[in-house]
């Protein structure tokens, strides 16, 4: 699938959340894709985190480009949920990170790994594409 090749090769995800006022909050992240379900790494204080706990409702979108024909894109909307449990949270960044740095051991491998106590995971609902 050429979708999921795209996903698996891109580094930045921006998810959108909404808070309990019903506004939307939209950040870059890094993230995961396996078994067709996305995941970041995150910690419970952040607003994402927050407003998930309130609302699992999220969109996202990975693209790239900015001259045609090399513009493409997935976006879509789905269900999130926290991942809380300790053992479970660690394994999942730990593959998320792998994708960032060269090793675990690097100094801000160690933190962001330190710092993460959660991990949101996203069940997309439907995803499109486009190409320009």
């Amino acid at each position: 699938m050429k979708d999921e090749k795209f996903i698996l090769a891109q580094k930045i995800l921006r998810i959108a959340t909404v808070d309990p006022k019903g506004n939307p909050h939209i950040v870059p992240v890094w993230y995961s894709y396996a078994s067709k379900k996305f995941y970041i790494g995150t910690n419970t204080r952040t607003v994402k985190a927050k407003n998930i706990k309130h609302n699992s409702k999220v969109s996202f979108c990975i693209d790239v480009g900015i001259n045609s024909p090399g513009i493409f894109g997935v976006m879509g909307i789905g269900k999130a949920k926290l991942i809380l449990e300790n053992r479970r949270v660690k394994s999942i960044a730990k593959k998320i990170l792998r994708r960032y740095f060269k090793n675990l051991e690097n100094k801000s491998a160690q933190h962001l790994l330190r710092d993460t106590d959660c991990i949101i995971e996203i069940m997309p609902k439907k995803m499109t594409t486009w190409k320009f």
